[in-house]
């Protein structure tokens, strides 16, 4: 209502914002750049996903590999991830592979380091427990280790999802030819002012509606430690 009758060609009313986001997001855009976009983005998630909960898993239960690596980690875990992104262009160029190993290494950390926390602080008595049935390491750590350090390793996760979410425009707004970074970009510098602010609600929206889904999803694979905790 606020924005109804803006004659400012920086400031569009949201009702032209609202036909462009449909017009041009949702009908033409969305197989050229939107899922293109989403893709990289849970592609280097999931590499992410994988490689931080294997390695941290093993750090988890190794502490003198853990502290042996952790000056390593810590500087990798420092450096900005927006600096990342020139390198990531000079050594793999600027297909979709630079920007799904960048969003993967910058996102494997905090799933990484909360695994390792977890694993490590694994309850005494579950651990006895493993024990008196005589439990192999791998039955101890798939049906034990991995499922106690489920709240810490969820938590993040949630970290690297909106950490993935960021760098999937950051590495869309240099050397790029699609994705939503790039076309909204494109429409600033070429003063598309109403697809540009269409663009800025399209990844509100999507932001949203994954943080959503993932907390769906988080509470029915914690509803066990729910139940236990009274919550």
């Amino acid at each position: 209502m606020v924005s109804l009758g803006s004659t400012s060609p920086f400031f569009p009313p949201l009702r032209d914002i609202m036909v462009r986001l449909g017009e041009d997001w949702l009908l033409t855009r969305v197989v050229t750049d939107v899922f293109p976009s989403l893709l990289r983005m849970f592609a280097g998630f999931a590499i992410a996903l994988v490689i931080g909960v294997g390695l941290g898993a093993v750090l988890g239960r190794q502490p003198l590999v853990a502290r042996a690596l952790n000056p390593v980690l810590q500087f990798g875990r420092a450096l900005p991830a927006t600096a990342l992104v020139p390198v990531s262009i000079v050594l793999m160029g600027i297909g979709d592979t630079p920007k799904i190993a960048l969003i993967a290494f910058v996102t494997v950390f905090p799933v990484m380091l909360n695994t390792i926390d977890g694993v490590r602080n694994v309850d005494l008595v579950l651990e006895d427990v493993c024990g008196t049935y005589r439990l192999t390491r791998k039955q101890r750590l798939l049906n034990v280790q991995l499922p106690a350090a489920g709240p810490q390793i969820l938590a993040g996760m949630r970290i690297a999802l909106s950490v993935a979410f960021v760098m999937m425009v950051v590495t869309e707004l240099v050397a790029a030819t699609n994705g939503i970074g790039y076309v909204t970009l494109q429409a600033q510098q070429n003063f598309h002012v109403t697809l540009m602010w269409s663009g800025m609600l399209l990844l509100g929206i999507l932001g949203v509606l994954i943080n959503g889904l993932f907390i769906l999803v988080e509470r029915r694979m914690l509803r066990w430690y729910k139940q236990d905790s009274g919550e």
